[in-house]
């Protein structure tokens, strides 16, 4: 399962963005962006079936060599973000990257440090 059409942050315009002027919250194995959502660069949400933030998961080809890896790592934390409470959370937008390495910790570390980096960030009690 991926994160439903509603929910992904697309286009080189809004990552551009991201990555130039989101705050940054750090973990050993990942790093977490956050930024208030620009109405001007995405389209408007359905408004009957939307959340206000939009997420993506960003694994490079360092993490792992393996396709197979990789997706399964970006399912285990897209899944983690879906579960956030999407009525309590600001209009944000959440990339979450994995720096190398990380695909040899246990699935429940990396839950974990996404876990505290979204509390950090302000996004999950």
């Amino acid at each position: 399962m991926v994160l439903p059409q509603r929910h992904r942050l697309r286009g080189s315009r809004v990552f551009n963005r991201l990555y130039r002027q989101s705050q940054r919250f750090h973990g050993t194995s990942m790093l977490l962006r956050v930024m208030a959502a620009d109405p001007g660069l995405l389209p408007p949400p359905d408004c009957h079936r939307s959340s206000p933030w939009r997420g993506a998961v960003v694994i490079s080809g360092k993490v792992s060599k393996r396709a197979v890896v990789r997706n399964r790592l970006r399912r285990l934390l897209h899944r983690h973000l879906l579960a956030l409470n999407p009525s309590q959370l600001q209009p944000n937008w959440v990339v979450l990257s994995l720096k190398p390495g990380s695909a040899e910790l246990d699935p429940a570390q990396l839950l974990g440090e996404c876990s505290h980096l979204l509390r950090q960030a302000g996004l999950m009690q």
